[in-house]
């Protein structure tokens, strides 16, 4: 007889537990529904500047602005495959290429994705970027083509890599005879403007879209349209969808957090084999799980720096040194840098990157009056020690110094 499996008990104890769930998949980022309640006038907004291409002309770039949740990519990608369905029927050649430049990371990706929707394949590494980008343009050149190239979180890219892709993308349609390029960038920053240079922003000639926050009403009416199609008739109390909706709304409105606090709820709901019903206290569970997963997310997609700066955070806490300066810091990062062989960035711009990892929650950054010496930062870890542990123990870089403890901080000792 063969002996079960620990897992089998698990699995077994899930295919006989109650069915809350009728399509979870509904409540995912990626899922594009029908309908899309609340942004009927972005879409017909959207849909107006983009019309121009169903008859073989160039539409305006697009900029969209938006915090993180309130339907900025889904909206675009409803909008764009509408508009490819509309122009099979006229035939007009539309190609979308969507990049998400946070997952590119580099230009050569991003070329690399866009040679890709025209059929062209670039090795992963090995070439020159001008030469990727070259090829690309000689793609263009080969047929007659309407590209609309979407750049979602366009910023990260930009603030990592400076403007050189944007550039570029902006200045094509000057060389191209035949196909016809028109850009649409996506950012969560509404001060993204402020990041390009003069010489991008003059060859934009951009049209904006700004997405606002959902409210408490809205955040609950898109949820309850997603139930009906996510969850079984009556597993879900009145309670807990309104708490989902809350809770989101309280912070900036973020229908993405609301799908994913429902989403967990549930199956938090199902692991318990609950009574046939999802309830707030359920919601409690999600909340504190999803925060717990967004803190470790975070901290594995900061920069090579930014992390070495928030790990110099970390370092300065643990030789209880709670309330740095940034003097203290930039020691301790000098040191990370030398261990494993990294050019260090300027005092000034860590301040900046202590600026950022302040603005994003991860650090505590406070103005503290010191009387006639002045004025001074006081700067502290606003995240547990224990997720930035698990966050870090199996990175690359930060890995290896789990146990390095720099000679500023033993002087200190």
């Amino acid at each position: 007889m063969k002996k079960k499996d620990m897992l089998d008990d698990v699995f077994e104890n899930f295919l006989r537990s109650t069915k809350f769930f009728r399509d979870r998949d509904v409540l995912r980022h990626d899922y594009i529904p029908e309908v899309l309640p609340h942004r009927e006038e972005q879409i017909r907004h959207l849909g107006m500047i983009v019309a121009p291409l169903l008859k073989n002309s160039r539409c305006s770039n697009i900029f969209i602005y938006g915090k993180p949740g309130t339907g900025k990519t889904a909206v675009i990608k409803y909008v764009l495959s509408r508009l490819t369905q509309k122009a099979a029927e006229f035939s007009a050649d539309v190609k979308v290429a969507y990049v998400n430049c946070r997952l590119a990371g580099t230009e050569y990706r991003v070329f690399t994705h866009l040679c890709a929707t025209l059929g062209v394949l670039i090795p992963f590494t090995g070439l020159a970027v001008g030469e990727v980008y070259d090829r690309f343009k000689r793609k263009l050149e080969t047929r007659r083509v309407l590209l609309v190239v979407v750049l979602d979180e366009l910023d990260e890219l930009i603030k990592a890599r400076g403007d050189v892709l944007l550039y570029e993308l902006t200045r094509v349609n000057e060389s191209l005879h035949n196909s016809k390029v028109s850009i649409i960038g996506i950012s969560n920053d509404l001060r993204f403007k402020d990041l390009l240079e003069p010489r991008v922003l003059s060859s934009l000639s951009e049209e904006e879209v700004v997405f606002r926050p959902y409210n408490a009403s809205e955040l609950q009416d898109i949820l309850w349209r997603r139930a009906d199609l996510a969850f079984h008739e009556g597993v879900l109390t009145d309670g807990a969808v309104g708490l989902c909706a809350a809770l989101a709304a309280a912070e900036h409105g973020d229908a993405r957090r609301a799908l994913d606090l429902l989403r967990v709820a549930g199956e938090v709901a199902e692991r318990e084999n609950s009574l046939m019903a999802v309830t707030e206290d359920h919601v409690r569970a999600a909340e504190r799980r999803i925060e717990h997963d967004r803190i470790i997310d975070t901290l594995t997609n900061l920069t090579l720096h930014s992390k070495f700066v928030l790990y110099s955070v970390y370092l300065l806490g643990k030789a209880k040194v709670y309330s740095a300066i940034t003097g203290d810091i930039y020691e301790v990062y000098n040191e990370l840098c030398k261990e494993i062989n990294a050019s260090p960035l300027t005092q000034r711009r860590v301040s900046g990157l202590l600026n950022e990892l302040d603005s994003i929650g991860l650090l505590n950054a406070s103005l503290v009056n010191r009387g006639r010496y002045g004025r001074t930062k006081k700067i502290s870890l606003a995240i547990p020690r224990r997720p930035f542990k698990e966050a870090y123990v199996n990175d690359t870089h930060l890995g290896q110094l789990t146990d390095f403890t720099p000679n500023c901080l033993k002087l200190k000792n």
